[in-house]
């Protein structure tokens, strides 16, 4: 028995030199207990004289092998540490990886601008669904189910009167409902169209806007819209306005800038002609307002409507509408402030 003991010792001492890990040492210690243990159940087989001895020899071997165990945890736990040190180290000398800070979308961009520029000529922010109803999207804007202007408008239906909207004057009907004139808003958001090519999207951004009060004319839009170019482009960029047709403001004009390239002189982007369609506006329709409630005989108002996109596209030099769309960082990394 006492041979035993001793092989075991001399087996888990030299294991123990080999022991790197703090896990290892762990089990070798507990493998050590387990044969000590086994051995120990010997003792009920020897004579009754000889068991005090063979338990003072399993004792011994018990504490001078606990010694040996709290040695060599300290001398792991060194290693270890060391280890641990050596995989953590950083070398200063290295340049240091670094993240950069995020940037405004131009769309984003262009809407901030724009929303800054009305609300300081007095106007406010309505944002309406971007799921609509039949009525709002259409008929209560002058274009019944038989109405030929809805060719213009290839439009995603959802169900027989709901769709995705075409356009966001669908909310100027909204507050018009709920708020009495003098009513001065702009109505920006996400419309949707079937319509795909370099200068369409499917899906695109809008800004709307809407007066009416006693006395609203159109040199009144004319004078707003002057002042919103000359402040989107250039302090020299001019304004026309075209005879144009929308069923829900009559008389209609398409507006034109000057081109904002080569100035009104005539250059490729605006074919030669020194101006650039870029928006669509009209006086209020008298229907309209009498669909909202509104008295046409004691006020009259006008209405405007842009696509975000158009104009991001003219102020940045943007000759892809898809481009804003493609999160290719190369392209956004420009427009960081």
């Amino acid at each position: 028995m006492k041979e035993k003991i001793e092989a075991l010792r001399l087996q888990i001492e030299e294991a123990m030199q080999n022991a790197s890990t703090g896990r290892a040492l762990y089990e070798l210690k507990m493998r050590f207990q387990t044969e000590l243990k086994g051995i120990m159940s010997g003792m009920k087989d020897l004579p009754k004289e000889e068991r005090p001895a063979f338990g003072k020899i399993v004792n011994e071997c018990k504490q001078a092998m606990e010694e040996k165990f709290a040695e060599q945890e300290v001398v792991v736990r060194q290693k270890e540490m060391e280890q641990k040190y050596a995989s953590e180290r950083i070398d200063i000398s290295m340049p240091g990886k670094s993240r950069k800070q995020g940037a405004l979308h131009p769309i984003t961009l262009v809407k901030n601008e724009l929303i800054s520029i009305f609300s300081g000529m007095g106007f406010t922010v309505f944002e309406g669904p971007e799921i609509e109803t039949d009525y709002y999207n259409f008929t209560a804007l002058n274009t019944p189910k038989d109405h030929p202007a809805r060719d213009m408008q290839d439009t995603f239906y959802l169900a027989e009167n709901l769709l995705l909207r075409t356009q966001t004057s669908a909310g100027q009907i909204r507050v018009m409902e709920k708020q009495k004139p003098p009513i001065k808003i702009l109505s920006p958001g996400r419309v949707f169209r079937s319509d795909d090519d370099a200068t369409h999207s499917p899906m695109f951004h809008q800004m709307e806007g809407l007066v009416v009060d006693k006395g609203i004319t159109l040199c009144d839009l004319q004078g707003m819209l002057a002042e919103f170019a000359r402040k989107v482009f250039t302090s020299s960029t001019k304004v026309r306005l075209r005879p144009s047709y929308f069923p829900f403001t009559e008389p209609s004009v398409e507006v034109d800038l000057s081109c904002t390239e080569c100035g009104g002189k005539g250059c490729r982007l605006c074919k030669g002609t020194g101006w650039i369609e870029v928006l669509g506006a009209g006086m209020v329709n008298r229907h309209v307002l009498e669909n909202c409630g509104v008295d046409p005989d004691e006020y009259s108002g006008f209405a405007f409507g842009m696509g975000i996109e158009r104009i991001a596209m003219l102020k940045y030099g943007i000759n892809n509408i898809k481009t804003l769309f493609e999160n290719d960082t190369r392209f956004l990394e420009q427009f960081e402030n």
